[in-house]
């Protein structure tokens, strides 16, 4: 609003036109001119002004009541735009801009013959309109209550020194609101196990575990996220969130104010560290996950511009609140449903596992980490066999298991581990019930043999027909 009151003295007591009050940034020279104008036309009120009177008042007799507050100063000559429409074309629509709307109303005014604000005043007249209009919540940080991640929108390159291969890097960040302390790590893939590798990363980094984990809609996080009420969320994340006693709270979709810690930490380092690591050539990602190190040290050492200490400061009041991490990390498990075979064995990355011979011709799912298998029943009923570290991916027969299917000699070893049942290498299998085959194994082994000469007589009758021909 401008300020009435000294333009009225200053033009009819000073003498002062309205070029030599835009002059002293008391508003426009247009604005100045249309409000005296309107002021002279005004019978309501005259120079001098009544002893007490305020812009308020002056603006009530001038405009009307009902322009006083919304109009007061405005020359409604001009065609008022319909804010509202653009304010939701602004945050709905992608990529909209305030010059595609001024232009849009600017059209609207010529085809109607009505005068148009200019694209300075237009955009002045929105943002006013924003801070009488729109509502915004501030989402006060409590210490240890949530850790923030996300993916920064900057990647980076780093040549293989092998092969010369040229590798892509996302940086992962996560940020503690409370304490506004750093974490952020490169990564060559962005799949489920390096996603829950990262988030056990930024944990261990923290010291602890907080009560919540805001995340982004990404793939490795969240399925389905239609409501924000009831997300459906990735298996394994959600079996990590269980492992470390937290929470997994996704935010709503295209809402970044919910994860705005973490947008600011990314907007922190592309707008700072990051610009110092795009001058630098890597060859490995541990020599750029040093770097990166390296410089969050700082950040996170570096005192704030707006209050006391730094991050590193707070950081460490907040370890002391938070959740303790649990005795080992949550690893990433590989699922996949597979069919026992007759032979009571099921295939899992190259190797086989024997089963209860009670599984023949069924489904079982086959759980898998680094360290661990898993075979249980399709209804889940229970752990049917269970392999640890020490023999991962490594042919497993426990004879116990195949009674009916294999008969051991008192006295011979067991066969050994990395023999699937029914191969031809296992100790022949032995028992008052079994005939004596020495003799058929004898009998097609001369047959093999006779074969082969035979086809090597062939083949050198052919080469020499060939040979005299030519």
């Amino acid at each position: 609003m401008l300020d009435y009151k000294e333009i009225i003295i200053k033009h009819y007591g000073g003498g002062m036109s309205g070029g030599e009050l835009a002059g002293q940034k008391l508003g426009s020279k247009s604005g100045i001119n249309d409000f005296l104008r309107a002021f002279e036309a005004c019978e309501k009120i005259s120079y001098p002004l009544p002893e007490g009177i305020t812009n308020y008042g002056i603006a009530e007799l001038v405009y009307g009541p009902s322009a006083a507050s919304h109009n007061a100063g405005r020359n409604l000559s001009y065609e008022q735009p319909d804010y509202s429409k653009v304010h939701a074309e602004m945050t709905g629509r992608k990529n909209m801009t305030m010059i595609y709307q001024w232009n849009k109303y600017k059209r609207r005014c010529e085809e109607e013959e009505k005068k148009a604000y200019s694209y300075r005043q237009f955009c002045s007249n929105y943002d006013s309109w924003c801070e009488e209009n729109e509502e915004t919540m501030h989402f006060q940080a409590v210490i240890a209550q949530k850790m923030e991640v996300d993916f920064a929108g900057k990647t980076f390159n780093i040549t293989d020194g092998y092969t010369g291969e040229i590798c892509s890097v996302v940086v992962f960040v996560a940020i503690l609101p409370y304490s506004q302390y750093i974490y952020a790590e490169g990564m060559l893939s962005t799949k489920e196990p390096q996603w829950i590798a990262v988030n056990n990363h930024a944990l261990r980094y923290f010291g602890g575990v907080p009560a919540l984990v805001v995340c982004d809609n990404c793939k490795q996080a969240v399925l389905v996220n239609d409501d924000w009420i009831e997300p459906v969320l990735n298996k394994d994340y959600a079996e990590w969130a269980e492992h470390n006693h937290t929470v997994i709270m996704p935010a709503k979709v295209r809402k970044p104010k919910m994860k705005s810690s973490v947008e600011n930490a990314v907007g922190i380092l592309e707008s700072g560290c990051f610009h110092t690591l795009a001058d630098r050539q890597y060859f490995s990602l541990e020599q750029f996950n040093r770097d990166l190190w390296n410089e969050l040290e700082i950040i996170n050492h570096e005192p704030f511009k707006k209050k006391p200490n730094s991050r590193y400061y707070y950081w460490v009041e907040e370890k002391e609140e938070l959740l303790p991490l649990p005795n080992t990390e949550y690893e990433f498990m590989e699922r996949k449903m597979v069919k026992v075979s007759p032979d009571y064995h099921v295939r899992f990355d190259n190797a086989y596992y024997s089963v209860d011979k009670a599984y023949v011709h069924q489904q079982v799912i086959v759980s898998a980490t680094d360290s661990i298998v898993r075979i249980s029943s399709k209804q889940m009923t229970g752990i049917i066999y269970e392999i640890n570290e020490w023999n991962r991916r490594m042919s497993l027969t426990d004879p116990a298991r195949c009674q009916g299917r294999l008969t051991l000699v008192p006295g011979e070893p067991v066969p050994d581990t990395d023999i699937r049942l029914g191969q031809s290498e296992m100790p022949p299998a032995r028992g008052p019930d079994l005939p004596d085959v020495s003799g058929r194994a004898e009998f097609f082994q001369e047959i093999q043999q006779r074969s082969i000469g035979k086809m090597l007589s062939e083949c050198i009758e052919y080469g020499q027909s060939h040979l005299y021909n030519h």
